[in-house]
């Protein structure tokens, strides 16, 4: 078929519709020539040499192109991988900047553009064709009847963030219909959204959705998949595998549909975005995308033998941010989720490797500057995963103003507590009024702190107090594959029991690590489906197990409704009472010594905690006065904000020990609200006052509200 092929522009990079044709627009810097491959429905192959080239862009506007066309790239240039080029115009590569992507790549040796059975490797060159393998880009319409949808913008230090899988969630949802489930639209369905506004949560976090490379090789030999999408191949594509509309490009209105009906349920949408890695993988990974389209440029190569790749991330590779183009790319991918996507926020994977300047992790790195004066993504929730695997990447605390972190400090220090592991008071203290001593002397406030227990990475809560050891046999790897330092506690029993006691204190450990999650100063994260006791077997890595192992499991009986109906409970409860919701900081000395007007610390025996017993490394016994009359807090139109008034028994020893009301609070009435030896909340709850002694079980917590 003759097409016309004009000029067009340089911008916007990818492919832009405008009613009347598609403007094509690809940055390369090093390729010497790029040729623009059109696919018909029955992947008929047109090839366009692009003339136009300026600014490293290649680019031309075909007059016609509508929504729903399929195409690619080939791209020339010098395929000298020790010098750091891997072009190959035998490989129909993805465009970087496709906001929709048709298919899954499949598995072949064309897809390489080195030889498998070349002695040299990589340093080899495969003249075989990938297009039969390839997933194609695709033309979208990115109109959209928003009807007034804006973005939610709750503060964050009243948000309560849900992580889940946009396929696991509803995969085995009864109430969903079963074309639907997997998909966008499933999250969508009012079935989810129901149990989403039931539990109470302000926001979800939805792991990747980023396209990404669902059937790598060495999974697929073992029949697993790439179920957590940690492998992104493209940046602005939903992931047409979520998708119920599998017409070519169906997934970006599927995907703005979710969010408009997640943003009228009042719930507010973050992604978990990965910007330090594509999984396209190390020198002998498939060329895909980027590495075909400009190795050089989009890839941080090692300065001295570029034939090799900086990898801070443990996939092979690592992101080029030092270079303004990728950048840009990245920055362009932000805002476009927030402008067209209408998300609210990110939280990004490994974050530590964006900002290496060079080898150092560096809190002001050109990416974090141009975060924080751009005007679209500078407003949003951003949540940094403040690690990666290179040497000083573990940054948590370090990263800067406008940035909340998940805290690995939190949840290592609340699971050390709960299982009884030495440790002192003054750090469980530090991590449950929201880390000050990680946060607070760089300006930022309590909700910097993500807390959690438990993320899609490690052990879900039930396997938390079900198992010391993981069990990943079914990954394939022989269970080497997995942290092995769980900070886990089977409370007597590995796995599955029928021992009652067992079961029983199982259960009570998994509220009282909800409870400490939840009364915590900062913002909660609580893992899809521990609210609905979800188990993975005591498998600590579920990222190939796309099965019932990862899926969440909708049957509610006994235990596991009890847990739930606690779960929205103690949700409610946090939401109702702003004293666990502050913005500022306690004041005074944060710990020790002082005696200040908003918390106390206590012993068991309602006296001031000494110095000393800060520091006891073996003291597992805390009382907290939380004092809902003191809140540096004003409202939206700067009323004053007033609470109750809370004390809170912390009892980690495994006995039942004596507590008493501490001084200088005896003369008013307390009444118990929360035990955590009891399935739910208490109602119409014993009243305390004066120097009545209160007996809080062995490992439990006891929650007082104060009587007016």
């Amino acid at each position: 078929m003759h097409l016309e092929v004009w000029p067009g522009n340089v911008y916007p990079l990818g492919s832009y519709w405008d009613g009347k044709g598609t403007n094509f627009a690809l940055f390369s810097e090093n390729a010497t020539g790029v040729e623009l491959c059109l696919f018909d429905k029955d992947g008929v192959e047109q090839r366009i040499t692009l003339t136009e080239y300026d600014n490293y862009v290649w680019h031309c506007y075909i007059p016609g192109i509508s929504p729903g066309q399929r195409y690619g790239y080939r791209v020339q240039g010098p395929y000298d991988p020790a010098s750091g080029h891997r072009f190959n115009p035998n490989k129909l590569l993805i465009d970087p900047y496709a906001k929709a992507i048709d298919g899954d790549v499949q598995n072949g040796p064309e897809l390489f553009g080195y030889s498998f059975d070349d002695p040299e490797e990589d340093l080899s060159f495969n003249d075989t064709d990938s297009a039969h393998l390839m997933p194609k880009s695709v033309v979208v319409d990115e109109s959209f009847d928003w009807e007034g949808d804006k973005l939610l913008r709750i503060p964050f230090h009243e948000t309560i963030i849900y992580e889940l899988h946009v396929k696991g969630f509803t995969k085995l949802h009864p109430d969903v219909p079963e074309e639907l489930r997997g998909t966008y639209a499933g999250l969508a369905h009012p079935a989810s959204i129901a149990h989403l506004q039931m539990l109470g949560i302000t926001a979800v976090e939805l792991m990747p959705v980023h396209h990404f490379l669902a059937n790598p090789g060495h999974l697929a030999d073992k029949e697993l998949r790439n179920y957590w999408g940690y492998d992104s191949l493209n940046f602005f594509a939903p992931y047409s595998g979520y998708s119920y509309d599998q017409r070519p490009g169906g997934q970006v209105k599927e995907f703005k549909e979710m969010v408009k009906a997640l943003h009228k349920a009042g719930i507010e949408v973050i992604l978990d975005v990965v910007y330090n890695h594509t999984g396209e993988g190390n020198h002998k990974g498939p060329t895909l995308s980027m590495r075909g389209v400009d190795n050089a440029a989009y890839y941080r190569l090692v300065d001295d033998e570029p034939r090799y790749y900086m990898d801070f991330t443990g996939c092979g590779n690592s992101l080029n941010v030092r270079h303004p183009q990728i950048l840009k790319l990245i920055m362009d991918s932000l805002r476009y989720w927030v402008l067209e996507m209408h998300v609210d926020g990110f939280r990004f994977d490994l974050a530590s490797a964006l900002a290496r300047e060079l080898y150092d992790v560096n809190n002001l790195s050109a990416f974090f500057n141009i975060v924080h004066q751009d005007p679209v993504i500078a407003d949003v929730k951003l949540i940094a995963e403040p690690w990666d695997v290179g040497d000083g990447g573990y940054q948590v605390g370090n990263f800067p103003l406008l940035w909340s972190e998940w805290n690995g400090k939190y949840r290592d220090t609340i699971r050390d507590f709960w299982r009884g592991e030495p440790g002192s008071l003054g750090e469980f203290a530090y991590r449950f009024t929201g880390s000050s001593d990680l946060y607070q002397t760089n300006g930022r406030s309590p909700y910097a702190s993500i807390n959690f227990i438990t993320a899609h990475d490690g052990f879900t809560l039930y396997d938390l107090v079900s198992y010391n050891d993981k069990h990943n046999e079914a990954n394939g790897e022989d269970n080497n594959d997995g942290e092995s330092h769980n900070r886990s506690w089977n409370c007597g029993v590995e796995g599955e029991t029928d021992e009652p006691e067992i079961l029983a204190l199982r259960e009570q450990q998994k509220r009282n690590f909800l409870v400490t999650l939840l009364l915590s100063q900062g913002v909660p994260m609580i893992l899809a489906g521990d609210e609905m006791q979800r188990t993975q077997k005591g498998n600590n890595n579920g990222y190939c197990q796309d099965n019932e192992v990862s899926w969440l499991n909708w049957e509610l009986v006994n235990e596991k409704a009890q847990l739930l109906n606690f779960a929205r409970q103690l949700v409610f409860f946090r939401r109702k009472h702003p004293v666990f919701q502050r913005r500022r900081w306690f004041q005074g000395s944060p710990i020790f010594g002082k005696t200040i007007s908003d918390i106390h610390w206590f012993n068991p025996n309602g006296t001031e905690m000494t110095e000393e017993e800060w520091q006891d490394g073996f003291a597992k016994t805390l009382t907290i006065f939380l004092n809902g009359k003191e809140i540096p807090r004003v409202g939206f139109q700067g009323q004053r904000i007033i609470d109750q008034s809370f004390i809170l028994f912390f009892n980690a020893y495994w006995e039942p020990l004596e507590f008493f009301l501490p001084e200088g609070l005896q003369a008013q009435e307390w009444r118990v609200v929360v035990d955590t030896t009891q399935p739910s909340f208490v109602e119409e709850g014993a009243i305390y006052k004066g120097t009545q002694e209160l007996i809080i079980e062995g490992r439990s917590i006891m929650v007082l509200e104060s009587i007016e």
